[in-house]
């Protein structure tokens, strides 16, 4: 044992021994490494966003980007619009509920309040049915307003909800200054989402105009417009596109509400972005820093002040990467995603349950969603850092391409006439669909991987189940006072609602004009065409209707494994049923095996080296004893071969650049699969 007197410090720790090394002699190193494969091709990754990210980043990546030398809460905020970000006040925990009716949506919203959240998410189109005070009384009964959050999304109109609220406060005798969040609108963002309208946009801008001035007066602390870039996201929507639609979508309320008097300070306050968080995690944290940094410019070409250009963003977790199988995997993508808005710096996140695409949420779904966030405060310290990706040369460089991007993105919009404009000819509505139909085809091809569904299917996973359709609770349409054409204003609006009006009655009568139809941006999700697949097999499993594959697999195990394994994980993506086994020494035992089988289809599975001596044999064999049969071969042929194998009778290739998506659908069309 050493006594502390007797200890010889340790030598001061220098890195002078060590040359810098540069980014080419990397590259050159890199280069040789790669053993003459192109190093563009197989170290730089295209994103979405044609953004080309490179493999390795430096200081001088950044240094392109200015922003890089701003602090917490100044300037263009990127860092966050507050000097001490998340430790003063932490991001608000908000959950939704997704009951029909407004008692269980109470029981619901409350055990979420009582166990972490501290703010509540609402939709006014659904799933729970407000349609009355009475309604929304049960829905808030106990439930302290002044001591929560509100993140409600309204529609096309914010003005009935804020008058429902009031009329409620009026009627229990209490102020609603306390009251804070957003009961916000957007009525572009639904006329993209549906492509129509039950009014004309610029009637809906008067009703805006109201609902902030009734927000100003009754709850200051009440946003009165949520711009959904969930639109575009849900759409298959690049980042650019997203953040760039939003902001477009915002400069669009700005001119109009600035023409019914509104000043840039009062708009700009009344603003809530809703993004969502997809399954890039970097993109993702600088989509959210970029888009500070966009909307604070904005604000500040309008003469809007500092204060006017802090941005209000409430995110939630994607809704178009969730999966309907093996969807205990979305828990792992909304932590991710989750994760990503928090360091990416939201003012609020919801986090969706992991079966939110298959069924309503249950209490161990919401559960595990909530607790997702609570995690995230209380036990990882994510409230300690002040812009924890700060610093980062990759991340700074992102966050600079993209908000360069989104800003060009914008000003295009712009140039052609503004948002309602690029919507009105389905420009936008078309790049967006051009983005989709590329996710699409790299799911196709597995070039992009969505674990469960193209790619390790679970083969032995029991679907969730669902609620019984004929059992489920049905909110019925109720019947109130008529309610004649109603001016813009939110003492006409809560007089309505007092004297006993429904709210689609309310929000019917404060319409006026109508608005041509456009190409609506349908959401969607981006493992649904694989669903549909699966199902399809699973649905004619059930009628007795099985598709088998046969794994033709040659020599010993060593030998063909690989391959096998492979082309089993290929077909499992379709719920094929895959037969398998330990190799067959000759091409006759072979042959006779697969026959047997009575596959629908058979996988030759062996080597490169093999495959000359084996496949014309083979493929040629099993098509004359069982000619109904298909012959695949594992792996992608040599040129000089493929015309041999093709003649001898193999019917497709699959390896890794093969479309798998299109390779088995065309096996459950020829076996009368729909």
């Amino acid at each position: 044992m050493v006594c502390e007197k007797d200890a010889t410090p340790l030598a001061p720790v220098s890195f002078d021994e060590f040359e810098a090394t540069s980014y080419e002699q990397w590259k050159e190193a890199a280069v040789e490494t790669l053993k003459g494969a192109p190093f563009e091709k197989k170290l730089l990754t295209k994103t979405y966003e044609g953004i080309t990210l490179e493999p390795l980043y430096t200081e001088e990546s950044a240094a392109a980007f200015a922003q890089q030398l701003s602090f917490p809460g100044s300037e263009d905020f990127l860092r966050g619009v507050k000097t001490s970000g998340y430790i003063a006040e932490p991001w608000a925990v908000a959950q939704a509920v997704d009951a029909a009716c407004p008692k269980e949506a109470n029981a619901m919203l409350k055990q979420e309040l009582e166990r972490g959240a501290n703010a509540i998410t609402l939709d006014m189109r659904g799933p729970v049915r407000i349609q009355d005070l009475a309604d929304l009384e049960a829905l808030l009964q106990d439930i302290r307003l002044c001591e929560t959050a509100l993140n409600v999304y309204c529609g096309a109109s914010a003005l009935p909800m804020l008058g429902m609220l009031k009329a409620r406060a009026d009627k229990a005798g209490f102020k609603m200054e306390a009251y804070k969040g957003c009961v916000g609108a957007d009525p572009i963002g639904e006329y993209a989402l549906n492509g129509k309208s039950d009014a004309k946009i610029e009637c809906y801008i008067k009703q805006m105009a109201a609902a902030i001035r009734a927000a100003e007066e009754n709850a200051p602390g009440l946003k009165t417009i949520f711009i959904q870039g969930s639109v575009y996201h849900n759409g298959g929507a690049n980042a650019v596109q997203e953040v760039a639609a939003s902001m477009a979508t915002a400069i669009a309320y700005i001119d109009a509400l600035m023409e019914e008097g509104l000043s840039i300070e009062q708009i700009a306050k009344q603003i809530r972005f809703g993004f969502s968080l997809g399954a890039n995690f970097f993109m993702e944290i600088a989509k959210l820093r970029a888009a500070r940094m966009v909307w604070a410019q904005i604000v500040k070409a309008y003469g809007g002040s500092d204060e006017a250009a802090k941005i209000d963003v409430a995110a939630s977790t994607s809704a178009f990467t969730a999966t309907v199988y093996d969807p205990y995997v979305n828990i792992l993508r909304a932590t991710t995603q989750a994760f990503s808005g928090v360091v990416g710096g939201i003012s609020e996140l919801t986090v969706t349950p992991f079966d939110a695409a298959v069924r309503p949420s249950d209490e161990l779904s919401r559960r595990i969603a909530r607790n997702i966030q609570v995690m995230m405060r209380e036990e990882f310290n994510l409230t300690s850092p002040v812009d924890p990706a700060g610093g980062s040369w990759y991340v700074e460089t992102l966050t600079g391409q993209l908000a360069e991007a989104i800003w060009g993105k914008m000003q295009q919009i712009e140039a052609d006439g503004g948002i309602l404009a690029v919507l009105a000819n389905g420009s936008l509505q078309d790049e967006v669909a051009a983005v989709l139909a590329d996710r699409f085809k790299k799911l196709a091809t597995r070039a992009d991987k969505a674990v469960g569904s193209n790619m390790y299917a679970n083969m032995s996973e029991k679907p969730l189940e669902k609620p019984c359709c004929c059992c489920a609770p049905k909110a019925e349409a109720k019947t109130g006072t008529a309610v004649e054409k109603l001016d813009h204003c939110i003492c006409c609006v809560v007089d309505a609602f007092a004297k006993g009006a429904v709210y689609a009655d309310v929000a019917k009568a404060l319409c006026c004009g109508e608005a041509p139809e456009i190409k609506a941006i349908t959401p969607h999700r981006w493992t649904e065409q694989f669903e549909a697949l699966r199902s399809a097999t699973e649905k004619a499993a059930a009628e007795g209707k099985v598709v088998k594959v046969f794994l033709c697999n040659m020599g010993p195990i060593p030998q063909h494994k690989a391959r096998a394994d492979f082309s089993a994980s290929f077909m499992e993506v379709a719920g094929f049923q895959v037969l398998r086994n330990d190799g067959f020494a000759t091409t006759d035992e072979a042959i006779a095996a697969a026959k047997a089988s009575g596959a629908d289809v058979a996988i030759i599975c062996s080597t490169d080296d093999t495959y000359p001596e084996l496949v014309p044999v083979l493929a040629k064999g099993i098509k004359e004893a069982a000619p109904e049969m298909k012959v695949f071969l594992a792996g992608a042929p040599a040129p000089e071969l493929k015309p041999v194998y093709d003649e001898a009778g193999v019917d497709e290739y699959i390896h890794v650049k093969a479309n798998c998506l299109a390779i088995l659908s065309n096996i459950q069309k020829e076996r009368g699969i729909c």
